[in-house]
């Protein structure tokens, strides 16, 4: 059972990463994981995220117009991407969680930091056919180790070069079926619980009231200077896990 100041983290964390994604129209799983396995152990953070990743995601991917092309387009990568999960999350039973949030820890370092310095890997459409289940086994395993979605897969969608309203309406989809693959795999290893499904509901609250607060302040708010903030933070974040984590396993 959780205690109230717990529950409060929880409140606080997904109206903050909410906030997120209304301002950039991305982050809540980052930041919610992130701040998450701050405070609590990862296998935790993973199964509160899904719900509240899951319906803003879907909300997301659904909205766009684009669905049908990006689906006939990228449909392996999603394939893989979502099945592998259940791979990755074999290491929740055998891997000390400590050294999977070491390993979170860095791909959150990685992800910011190729985005702060502006990296951009390009794939013609030639090699997109086999980079794309590659790449997506790849995501699958580590969103399966650590809850994160983003690398490689935010990458790969970056690469192949979809305008700025598909991508957004990719990475939605790659979240939403991501988010369901990561549910199943969780229920299967017995690490997601009716107690963590009901707070995993609740936190929705929070989540979507953030979005609506994010969208309002992105009116006001140069979103370059926010994204810029974001991916510091999310830089930060990743190095305070992989100290937490480190000095618990000494």
């Amino acid at each position: 059972m959780f205690e109230l100041i717990t529950l409060i983290t929880i409140g606080a964390t997904f109206l903050i990463a909410g906030s997120v994604k209304g301002v950039i129209g991305l982050g809540l799983p980052t930041v919610s994981l992130g701040l998450l396995t701050a405070t609590l152990d990862l296998t935790t953070a993973m199964a509160l995220l899904l719900i509240p990743s899951f319906v803003t995601n879907v909300w997301q991917a659904v909205i766009g117009g684009n669905g049908k092309f990006i689906l006939k387009r990228i449909w392996p990568f999603l394939c893989i991407a979502t099945v592998t999960i259940g791979i990755g999350a074999t290491a929740l039973n055998t891997i000390n969680p400590l050294y999977l949030s070491i390993l979170l820890g860095v791909l959150l370092i990685a992800y910011s930091s190729l985005n702060v310095f502006g990296f951009r890997l390009t794939i013609s459409p030639q090699h997109e056919k086999w980079s794309g289940p590659i790449l997506g086994t790849i995501n699958g395993i580590l969103t399966g180790m650590t809850g994160s979605f983003v690398v490689p897969g935010v990458l790969f969608l970056q690469a192949i070069g979809l305008p700025r309203d598909m991508l957004v309406q990719a990475m939605g989809m790659l979240f939403s079926l991501s988010t369901i693959g990561l549910a199943f795999a969780l229920q299967k290893s017995s690490l997601l619980n009716p107690e963590l499904a009901t707070i995993s509901s609740f936190a929705v609250v929070p989540a979507i009231i953030g979005m609506i607060l994010g969208q309002k302040i992105r009116k006001s708010l140069s979103e370059t200077k926010f994204r810029k903030i974001f991916f510091i933070s999310i830089f930060v974040l990743g190095i305070f896990i992989i100290i937490k984590a480190g000095l618990s396993l000494t």
